[in-house]
């Protein structure tokens, strides 16, 4: 039953499925209009998942033909692989915070200024499972640990999609759609440097392509092309005889690369197909939700929820960010500190997100810059997670994403220097001050309608 409902969970297309299912039925829909939202968000999320399990599958051999070019060793960020090591002995207390803290999320929003439900199922179960980690590392156990874990992740399902939010709204157009994707840190980041840099910067989606090069213009096509530009000179320097031998079953290397380079593009068409559908029918279906519920909450949805709205920012924060984990790695073992590989996967993600953010606010020059820093941001948080982690913070891996970091730094310091009691008050203080503060203004905007 534990591991069902945890395997539940942490699907993110029948999570939403279900949250599409529940605000059709509040809204006292037609079978016919149930059936066809729920089935649709349902689909919408299968094949964003789809799309990314193939961009994941092409950026698999980049990474290897990367370490294997430039011959470099160290941590790997990659929470797949960080999550599956704790889940072993950490996989009851990581159901139950997620579970619970599933329902204080949607408590936090009900009762908080905060009014986001976190709906990206997969980033919820690894945020659980590190909370776990920390909370049984710093000595706690039982009720107390379920109550603070639980209560910690609902915390951190609503701030985190607050803190976008405003740049969300200048993304999208609209208000109506949160962003949760557990890497805020460095897309707020970007968006800020964005806002600085960017006067008079032009969007990333109006560069004035040559007029024989008018076919660049379509996203999929100039994806093609670059990353197989990319391939081809990574391939060229880790060379034919590792890739055929490791890679490539004995393809050659070229081709490959080529064929790996085309995959890339055509994840990113089938990830933007998804989000189309699960727009179309999500927002429509969370209203239902929203007013019965929790009013005026926001759906917050995974990252690339964002990318139609600026293919070319994608491509060019993904570059700019993957550099700035390049010369974070370079800095990192300059002064011998652990070093912090290029995960090509995270910067993937989160760097197209950040060029997305950094364009919203200052055009090339902030998805350029702002991507590049959140790079940097990446690189060196794991830096600082890992003491924390107990024997977990001694592997080849860790997490990757910036919230997951920054989240597990505070948590894991706090219980260090004031033990697990400083982290108890220190949680249910912010628990009630936000609620306080809710219930406050409340009662001031009633007191001047009168």
């Amino acid at each position: 039953m534990r591991q069902l409902v945890l395997d539940i969970l942490s699907q993110p297309a029948v999570l939403v499925a279900a949250i599409a299912l529940i605000g059709l039925l509040i809204q006292k829909k037609s079978s016919a209009e149930i059936i066809k939202g729920t089935t649709k968000t349902f689909l919408g999320f299968i094949v964003l998942s789809a799309g990314a399990s193939v961009l994941v599958g092409s950026l698999d051999p980049f990474g290897k033909m990367f370490q294997e070019a430039f011959h470099v060793n160290g941590v790997v960020p990659n929470n797949e692989a960080i999550v599956a090591m704790a889940l072993t002995k950490y996989g009851s207390t990581t159901a139950l915070i997620m579970f619970f803290g599933m329902i204080a999320n949607i408590l936090v929003a009900r009762f908080t200024n905060l009014k986001y439900i976190f709906l990206t199922g997969h980033h919820t179960l690894y945020m659980a499972c590190m909370i776990a980690v920390i909370l049984v590392v710093a000595g706690m156990e039982g009720f107390q640990l379920v109550l603070i874990g639980s209560l910690a992740l609902g915390l951190i399902m609503a701030v985190f999609p607050a803190l976008a939010q405003p740049f969300m709204r200048k993304i999208t157009g609209n208000d109506q759609v949160g962003f949760g994707h557990f890497s805020t840190l460095g897309y707020v980041l970007s968006g800020a440097i964005g806002s600085v840099v960017g006067k008079n910067s032009p969007s990333t989606e109006k560069i004035n392509f040559p007029k024989g090069l008018g076919f660049l213009r379509d996203s999929s096509i100039s994806i093609a092309l670059t990353m197989s530009v990319l391939y081809i000179i990574v391939a060229i320097i880790a060379g034919p005889d590792y890739i055929e031998k490791n890679l490539s079953n004995g393809t050659h290397f070229i081709v490959f690369s080529i064929v790996q380079a085309v995959t890339f593009a055509a994840g990113v068409f089938i990830i933007l197909t998804g989000v189309r559908l699960i727009l179309a029918e999500i927002v429509p279906a969370f209203k239902g939700i929203s007013n019965k519920l929790v009013p005026n909450a926001k759906p917050a949805l995974d990252c690339p929820i964002v990318f139609p709205y600026a293919p070319n920012a994608v491509l060019i924060g993904f570059f700019c960010s993957f550099l700035g984990g390049i010369v974070g790695m370079f800095i990192l073992g300059a002064v011998g500190a652990v070093i912090i590989l290029p995960g090509v996967v995270p910067h993937f993600f989160t760097g197209a997100t950040a060029g997305v953010f950094g364009n919203a606010t200052g055009g090339i020059r902030g998805a350029t810059i702002g991507s590049f820093f959140n790079g940097l941001l990446i690189t060196f948080l794991p830096v600082f997670l890992m003491p924390v982690l107990g024997d977990l913070g001694f592997a080849n891996t860790t997490f990757s994403d910036s919230d997951f970091a920054a989240s597990g730094i505070i948590l894991g310091y706090i219980t260090k220097y004031l033990g697990s009691a400083g982290l108890t008050v220190f949680v249910l203080a912010a628990v009630i001050i936000l609620v306080a503060v809710y219930f406050l203004r409340g009662k001031k905007r009633v007191s001047e309608d009168h």
